[in-house]
């Protein structure tokens, strides 16, 4: 199946408002994407839980979330240990993270711990959800919102691109 990026990014802006009804301080949380002509056709019964599934897309992509996932505290950990079947097209992950404005990471600590409680106690923190995914034809994107701006989803190809090669390894594995 050949999918059009806008597949992705609309997969992604889904699950962010799926993620973001849960409100803030949530687990990491991930997805499989699969095409969602080929779940209808497995499951005709999820028709019903569509918008109007004779508008989606040819190529729209529906998400299911991995209720076992457990990532803790390292992420990219859990995430290595993942590997899909061939049916998954895709897989995302949502995840929340505090970061410090390019001009304060000069003043990080090189120890990781001090580092996490430098930008945790930084007056200029911010919380960002991201929202990343990848697909087996190499697609990757990214989407976030500002806790403090929650009006406004940023978006971009490479917004978090070491996740993206991390996610890209599942598919793979």
């Amino acid at each position: 199946m050949h999918m059009s990026e806008d597949a992705l990014i609309a997969a992604l802006m889904e699950i962010e408002r799926h993620v973001g009804h849960g409100g803030w301080d949530q687990p990491a949380r991930l997805f499989a994407l699969v095409p969602t002509a080929e779940l209808l056709a497995a499951e005709p019964a999820l028709a019903d839980q569509l918008a109007r599934p004779q508008e989606q897309p040819s190529d729209a992509l529906s998400s299911i979330e991995q209720d076992g996932f457990n990532a803790g505290t390292d992420v990219v950990d859990a995430l290595a240990g993942i590997g899909w079947p061939s049916g998954v097209f895709g897989c995302a992950v949502a995840m929340e993270r505090l970061f410090v404005p390019p001009e304060v990471e000069d003043d990080l600590p090189e120890d990781q711990a001090e580092a996490e409680t430098f930008v945790a106690h930084h007056p200029q923190r911010q919380d960002v959800r991201v929202v990343v995914g990848v697909t087996r034809e190499g697609a990757q994107y990214g989407v976030a919102r500002l806790k403090t701006r929650p009006e406004e989803l940023l978006a971009a190809p490479d917004l978090v691109p070491g996740l993206s090669e991390v996610l890209s390894h599942t598919l793979t594995a």
